[in-house]
């Protein structure tokens, strides 16, 4: 039995086959090709922050896992706003990401024009890390805890520093003193948490609010008294430290996240890597000790996961600005 072979037709087919097949190759081999250039993290937070320190902890081991820099870029100023906005602006291309605070989802109510749409103009990619936000006093304050400080805010006008208005810490202390103690405090803003927490060791303010990385040092060596920590369970780096049940205030959770996010339009393929890769080093041992020493849990999850947990934070600050009639300009 002979069999006719038409050499034309199975060249065609076999063409048009390969014409299918190719096009989802190459997607899948761009799709592992990046990055293929330094890659910047623009931190809305100045140096020494948290936002900046957990770009920092990330940033290094993930350019260590690429082989491609991750350059980390600050551009601080009203409340992380202008990291933002600028971000916002930039190419939609995977190579500069937001590293932003909590402060992204508390801005949406307190700032009338923050220069960017935050649910338009971003897409959420990670929630990296959290940590609870911490009441601090100078020692020259003399209070040994948060009732005696209390008393203190009652009987004369004291003031409290953080990292700027409009920040979670900031938004803690407000619905701490006014909506749950009925006390006045004095707001002081600084340019980072770091440097209100050094304010209320140097006795520049009476107490502070900051997250937890930019007090556990300070707690720990006794130049700062800690008054209280705004989780439902006390603090494995700061053990000592009541929560707000335990301080003998109404009970409440305030935590200061920081997160990954990319402008709209960027790839899929970076979202997907960029999610996957940090994942994964919010994984290793190391990674996550160094978080736990500067006072954050890795958190990690899907880019969805944490596009819904901005919107639940949306609304959580929104109440607390409306509670404290907190603003932005202070």
């Amino acid at each position: 039995m002979n069999i006719r072979i038409d050499s034309k037709r199975v060249i065609a087919q076999l063409f048009a086959a390969a014409m299918l097949v190719f096009p989802s190759l190459i997607a899948s081999a761009q799709a592992q090709t990046y990055p293929t250039k330094p890659v910047r993290f623009v931190s809305a937070f100045a140096p020494g922050g948290p936002v900046d320190v957990v770009a920092r902890i990330v940033g290094q081991k993930l350019g260590e896992t690429w082989g491609q820099q991750v350059l980390i870029e600050n551009r601080a100023g009203a409340a992380g706003n202008i990291g933002s906005a600028y971000v916002a602006k930039q190419p939609a291309d995977g190579y500069t990401v937001l590293v932003n605070s909590s402060s992204f989802a508390v801005n949406v109510s307190l700032t009338k024009d923050p220069g960017y749409d935050a649910e338009r103009d971003f897409i959420p990619v990670l929630l990296v890390a959290s940590a609870p936000n911490v009441i601090v006093a100078s020692p020259k304050l003399g209070v040994n805890n948060l009732r005696e400080a209390l008393e203190r805010a009652r009987s004369g006008k004291l003031n409290f520093g953080t990292a700027g208005a409009g920040t979670t810490p900031h938004l803690s202390a407000e619905y701490l003193f006014r909506t749950v103690a009925g006390v006045n405090v004095t707001h002081i803003p600084y340019k980072s948490a770091a440097a209100a927490a050094q304010a209320a060791m140097a006795s520049e303010v009476e107490l502070a609010s900051v997250a937890l990385s930019g007090a556990v040092p300070l707690i720990k060596s006794g130049k700062v008294k800690g008054l209280l920590v705004t989780s439902g369970k006390r603090i494995a780096a700061i053990p000592d430290v009541p929560t707000p049940a335990e301080a003998g205030v109404t009970p409440f959770e305030h935590y200061t996240w920081v997160g990954l996010f990319l402008p709209t339009g960027s790839p899929a393929e970076a979202v997907t890597r960029l999610n996957s890769e940090v994942n994964k080093l919010l994984l290793l041992p190391d990674v996550r000790e160094r978080l736990v020493a500067v006072g954050f849990d890795a958190i990690g999850g899907s880019s969805a996961e944490f596009a819904r947990y901005v919107k639940t934070e949306v609304s959580t600050w929104a109440k607390v600005v409306r509670d404290t009639g907190a603003k932005l300009e202070q």
